[in-house]
Parts: structure tokens; C-alpha cells; sequence
């Protein structure tokens, strides 16, 4: 590979989640290169929300200061039928467990502005845009990227971030597995003049006549999505005149507003087969596409970025070994068969069109007070699979505020930093022994002594400041939390458990310098 570019990891692909990978391993001190076939970033809208977990990811490398000028919290959700009868309401108002909105709006071209300044301002990254993959092969010792200018470039490990046609995954010759649910929907992004009359209203109107959802598409824009009926052509509504003709009954007109796009989607199910050859990974759309109705495509591509961003910097680093990767495909396809499952499960319900099914579903909703709990069909809660994972973690992680002892207070991440975390109501020498925790702190492992808010703090020690951390550990029995970089959590147990649970940890991280038996 002598004579080329060479980097720890490169990124094909800067999309949102290419891009948030790549900041992640910067930060975490690599070099990576991101090679895009587009000479600009794509400047219409796409994605338009995203959840608490995924403002914590942003968060964890201080996007939320810039992300606040560009984004709208969604407060309320609701369905209503073509009479205008509530069908279900959600309540998104609360901070989520990761610590920050429920719901969150946004418009994908601002978010990838402030992404790829940020990509451009980081001496360890190096952006190329308007080049091409058309090759690559791999060996022990890492990965050959031919790009069409007739350059080459080399790394570790390759990323496939490209999208749903995927060069990467094309060349590595990947199925998709496809579940066959798929609609046509028009998707039309407007500036009204002034959108004060639509507050934060984000609503699915249910009507068998022409399925329709109109949200917010970040501040200043309206995101309004019509499916298509059996007796449309791709070609009829897409014209400019049906547009606006969709838009009228919303007050919307080219005299006070301003169509920004309006494209047909065809939404789909399905997901990648193996996420994982040799050296080369797929994230994001070129591993998984999903209908939009959970709002789960973009926020899963940021899930996969920061699952294998902090797994590969274990690897690089030379702590962990190359099998501890293989985690990252079985821990994350089986949670984002979970994200697909919840949106098809909506769907299936929104895109209802036969006048009986929409009746017993109105009778249904409405009866049961439009109480999503009630009404909707039980779905798996989202876990991640087999993995870095013990039998009592896989879920996200909750994330309280602490005070340091430095005096540094706020959300966890913000406070104390990301890192894989071991919260404990003891100290670290009483939580194992002393090989299982050195070799876990030689693994960047950090150990914590959760004290009441107001007690004197050593080194080791946070506060619980608003005094809801403990009491969350005491109502489930924990003495120690192990929290992963990603903010989902391994493991928690009781003081007896805990040699046992740290164990594990150790055992799963494939460490090179594994504990003592």
C-alpha cells in the first residue's frame, strides 16, 4: 500500500452520519478521511427529526449550542381522522431518559452545515468531495480505496456511509433482506410567510381519502407528506399545479409561501444481511431504510455511528482486539429490527385506505381515549443484541445531572464526559478486584463514587445533583451501573454481583490485556 493516502479509517460518504462518525473518531484522536461523490452537500431538506438519544450523541461532541439556532422542539403529536377527531395524542413535553426533548425538528441542510464546519475546522480530518469509489480490497493490514481520478487511498478499516445505493455495499456484494412493505408518498417541504398559526402543531391526519402528515421541518419550514393513491402517476403529483393544490386546503399558496421541493418517496423495509467484511463496514441508509412514520431513519444511521465509533478507537488504540467489531452488526441489527418493526407497525395503521378498516380503527382510538399505551400494537421495546452486553443491559442508558469535583455541573456527557462509565454508591476498590479493574481502567474505563448532592467529592467521586440518580439506583436494586460510550448501558447489578458483572465487561471487550482468571 506504499505510495497512497493512508489513514486510521476512512468514511465513504458525508451525510449526517459519515460526518458524525468521523468527528467522533477525530475526537477521539485518529485520522480519518471522508471521500463523497457529490462536489456540494445535498441543499434540500430530507430528514426532519430526531429523539433525545440522538441529542445526547449530538451533544457528546458540543453540537447543542449551534443545533439550538436551527431547531424546534415537537412538544405535541397527534392523529386525527378526516372529521377531525382525536385518534391518539402523544405528549412529547418531558425531557426523555438520555436528558434532553423527546422530539426534536429539524432541516437536514442546516444540520449538515453545521456538521461539515465543524468537519472542516478538525486538522484530523481530511473532507474530499466529487470523488468516487469504483474499487477496493483488503488484506490483514487494512483496506485500498481506487477512487475515479485514478488516486488511491488506504486505511484500517473502510465505512460505507453512502446512502441507500451504496457503492460499498454494492462492491462487497451485500443483500438486503426486505420485509415488502413499501408506499409512495409525496414529500413537499414549504417556507410559509408566517408560520405562528401553526405554533408546534406536528399531525397525521388518518383520512382514507389521501393519508396526509404535516410536522414541523425545523424553524420556519413546514414538512407536508400526501400519499399517493392507486390512480396517480409519480408524474401528476410532482407537477408544481397538484402541489399547490395539496397545499390550499392548508392556506398555502405561492403568494405566501415558498416551495422548497416536492419529491416522491417510496418508502421501504429492509436491512442489510451483514453489516461487517473484514475491514469494511456499512452504516446508516446503506445498512437499513425504514418508513418514515417512527421518525427512526436518520436518528438509527447516528445510532450505528456511534455504536462502532467507540469500538473501533478500542481496536485502533491497540486495547481491545479486532473480534470486538463483530459487535457491532449483532448488537445494532437486531435493535434497528425493532425501529423498522414500530414503523411499519404505524404505517400499516396510517396508510389505511378500505372504509370499514378505517371505521373499526376510528371506533377503536377514539374509545380507547387516544391513549397510544391502549391503541397501538405491542412492539418490542428497542435492545441491542448479542454483544458488549450483559443479560441485564442493552437498553439506553438514563443520563442524570452530576457535579464533579472540579465544580463542573450539568448532564453527564457535559459534566464528566463520555467514556465507559462504572457508577457506583462505593468506591472502585470495594466494587472488584484488583486485576478486573485495572485492566479496565487500562482500557479507558472510568470508575465513579455516586455521593448525595452537598458531601465533600474526592477525585473519583459525583454529586447526585438533583438528587434522582440515587433513588433511580436504590428503586432497582443497583449498587453498580456499567454505562457504555454510546450511552446505552452493559450491565447493573448489587455489590455482590458486581466482581462478576466487571468480569464480563472484560471478557466482551476481547481486551488484548485481558484480566487476571
Amino acid at each position: 500500500m506504499s505510495g497512497e493516502e493512508r489513514y486510521d479509517v476512512a468514511v465513504v460518504g458525508a451525510g449526517p452520519v459519515g460526518m458524525y462518525l468521523s468527528l467522533r473518531l477525530a475526537a477521539a484522536g485518529h485520522q480519518v478521511a471522508i471521500i463523497e461523490k457529490e462536489a456540494a452537500p445535498y441543499p434540500l431538506p430530507r430528514a426532519v427529526h430526531f429523539d433525545d438519544e440522538i441529542a445526547r450523541a449530538f451533544a457528546a461532541i458540543s453540537l447543542n449550542e449551534e443545533l439550538a439556532e436551527i431547531t424546534q422542539p415537537a412538544p405535541i403529536y397527534e392523529w386525527r381522522n378526516a372529521a377531525g377527531d382525536l385518534l391518539l395524542h402523544f405528549d412529547w413535553s418531558d425531557k426523555g431518559p438520555s436528558g434532553w426533548p423527546l422530539a426534536t425538528m429539524f432541516s437536514q441542510p442546516q444540520l449538515e452545515a453545521v456538521l461539515d464546519r465543524r468537519v472542516r475546522a478538525d486538522p484530523r480530518i481530511m473532507l474530499s468531495r466529487g470523488r468516487r469509489v469504483t474499487a477496493l480490497a483488503q488484506d490483514e493490514r487494512g483496506v485500498t480505496l481506487d477512487l475515479d481520478d485514478g488516486s488511491r487511498l488506504g486505511a484500517s478499516y473502510v465505512v460505507g456511509c453512502d446512502g441507500a445505493r451504496s457503492t460499498v455495499r454494492g462492491l462487497l456484494g451485500i443483500p438486503m433482506t426486505e420485509l415488502g412493505f413499501s408506499y409512495d408518498w409525496l414529500v413537499v417541504d414549504t417556507r410559509p410567510e408566517d408560520v405562528s398559526r401553526w405554533a408546534a402543531q406536528n399531525l397525521q391526519v388518518c383520512d382514507p381519502a389521501r393519508p396526509t402528515t404535516v410536522v414541523s421541518g425545523g424553524p420556519g419550514r413546514r414538512r407536508f407528506e400526501f400519499m399517493r393513491l392507486p390512480d396517480e402517476t409519480v408524474a401528476e403529483l410532482e407537477d408544481p399545479r397538484k402541489v399547490w393544490g395539496l397545499l390550499e386546503p392548508w392556506g398555502l399558496s405561492p403568494e405566501n409561501a415558498e416551495l422548497e421541493r416536492a419529491v416522491m418517496y417510496t418508502f421501504a423495509a429492509r436491512w442489510a444481511e451483514t453489516w461487517r467484511e473484514g475491514r469494511v463496514f456499512i452504516a446508516g441508509d446503506a445498512a437499513h431504510q425504514m418508513p418514515p412514520f417512527a421518525g427512526q431513519g436518520m436518528c438509527s444511521g447516528i445510532r450505528d455511528a456511534a455504536n462502532l465509533a467507540w469500538k473501533l478507537d478500542l481496536v485502533l488504540r491497540g486495547v481491545c482486539d479486532d473480534e470486538l467489531l463483530d459487535s457491532y452488526g449483532t448488537e445494532r441489527v437486531a435493535h434497528l429490527q425493532s425501529a423498522i418493526g414500530q414503523s411499519v407497525a404505524l404505517g400499516q395503521v396510517i396508510c389505511l385506505t378500505d372504509p370499514e378498516a378505517v371505521a373499526e380503527r376510528d371506533r377503536t382510538m377514539i374509545e380507547a381515549g387516544a391513549d397510544p399505551a391502549r391503541v397501538l400494537p405491542p412492539i418490542a421495546p428497542p435492545q441491542l443484541g448479542s454483544g458488549v452486553v450483559h443479560a441485564t443491559g442493552g437498553a439506553v442508558a438514563f443520563q442524570p445531572r452530576v457535579t464533579t469535583s472540579a465544580g463542573a455541573t450539568g448532564l453527564w456527557d457535559q459534566a464528566v464526559g463520555t467514556g465507559l462509565d462504572v457508577l457506583a454508591t462505593v468506591s472502585s476498590e470495594e466494587v472488584s478486584d484488583h486485576d478486573v479493574v485495572a485492566a479496565l481502567r487500562a482500557a479507558g474505563a472510568r470508575f465513579w463514587r455516586v455521593v448525595e448532592a452537598g458531601q465533600p467529592l474526592g477525585e473519583e467521586d459525583v454529586a447526585d445533583t438533583d438528587g434522582v440518580l440515587l433513588p433511580h439506583l436504590r428503586e432497582a436494586g443497583h449498587d453498580v451501573v456499567v454505562v457504555r460510550p454510546d450511552g446505552y448501558l452493559f450491565g447493573a447489578c448489587d455489590a455482590s454481583g458486581a466482581t462478576a458483572l466487571l468480569r464480563e465487561l472484560a471478557e466482551d471487550l476481547k481486551l488484548t490485556s485481558p484480566a487476571s482468571a
